[in-house]
């Protein structure tokens, strides 16, 4: 309602309606015939036509009424226009360590539920997916498609990879991987968030080279170390497939990865348990924000134009009905 005090006015429709129901035709003359059967037939269907005319012309000045306050529906929306886009690349690592239980339910499960968050957080960026142990491959290239990517994520399952990847940690072939992925992005901000819970100890690329390949490229590492301190319940794979666990110390090359941060323009976290994970991603998530336009809009359609059409055409049947049926006034 863009005048919604003419609503009012409808109050003084309810004295009206009264006087219609308690004092219409008590002051109307009255002629004494000595039959009145040829008159019954008429007067009958007068009367009630008189009695809905007078009704009408109460429900014109009602639609009158509301039409002066004009009722209107709003449809608004908004489009976002992003004035700096950030293209993301993730380079998880999934060897046989980070099965480790020292997160529950271990350290894989815990960043994949932590991924998830991070990405549903991010509507308007390009996310991509690298999955590394003793090479690397792209599991989801850079995609605006969300749902794509947090299947993929969800769906990263060590037991399904053991056998199609070579195992071991190589951090330089996952950082150089997600790199590639990154090097021809035409966004303004690249970032790569890097995670491993343990020692470069193979791979085809070291982790000096990729880091040279980031820096060239222009392109961010965060780098998060996975692992409690000291002592955790660590899965030993044995040739034949059988998975134990043990308690082996967490060693973690946090050398190599606050120097990957640091040299890239970046920062190293250390995630010891799920909430510290979480809240690493949360931090990245504040740091690395896209600023976007946000261009909102009103669609109104006006209802008062078919309110008075409706009082108009109820008054042209109101006046014929006077002045050819009844050929009387009300």
């Amino acid at each position: 309602m863009v005048n919604p005090s003419f609503l009012w006015g409808l109050l003084l429709l309810i004295p009206l309606a009264w006087f219609l129901l308690h004092n219409r035709g008590k002051e109307r003359p009255v002629f004494v015939y000595s039959m009145t059967n040829f008159l019954q037939k008429d007067r009958t269907w007068r009367n009630y036509l008189h009695k809905i005319l007078s009704w009408i012309l109460l429900l014109i000045t009602a639609l009158m009424i509301v039409a002066l306050a004009r009722p209107r529906n709003v449809e608004s929306g908004k489009h976002i226009k992003k004035t700096k886009g950030i293209d993301i690349m993730l380079a998880v690592d999934v060897s046989a360590s980070m099965l480790a239980k020292d997160f529950r339910p271990n350290r894989l499960e815990a960043l994949k539920k932590t991924a998830i968050d991070f990405v549903k957080r991010r509507p308007n960026d390009r996310i991509g997916l690298v999955l590394y142990a003793g090479e690397a491959f792209t599991k989801v290239p850079l995609t605006s498609d969300k749902k794509v990517l947090i299947d993929a994520i969800r769906n990263i399952d060590f037991f399904k990879l053991y056998r199609q990847i070579e195992q071991g940690t190589a951090i330089g072939m996952g950082l150089a991987t997600a790199v590639s992925r990154l090097k021809d992005s035409k966004a303004k901000s690249k970032v790569i968030i890097l995670m491993t819970d343990g020692m470069n100890n193979t791979g085809e690329i070291d982790p000096d080279t990729a880091l040279e390949l980031a820096k060239e490229f222009g392109i961010k590492v965060y780098t998060i170390g996975i692992g409690t301190n000291g002592m955790a319940l660590s899965p030993v794979l044995y040739e034949n497939g059988r998975l134990e666990y043990m308690p082996q110390r967490v060693e973690i090359d946090e050398n190599l990865l606050k120097k990957i941060a640091r040299e890239t323009g970046g920062k190293y976290f250390r995630a010891t348990n799920n909430k510290k994970l979480q809240q690493i991603y949360a931090d990245i998530d504040k740091l690395e924000k896209s600023v976007i336009e946000e261009i909102r809009y009103y669609n109104y359609t006006e209802w008062f134009r078919p309110l008075l059409w409706g009082a108009l055409v109820l008054m042209l049947l109101v006046w014929l009905s006077n002045n050819v049926l009844l050929r009387s006034k009300l």
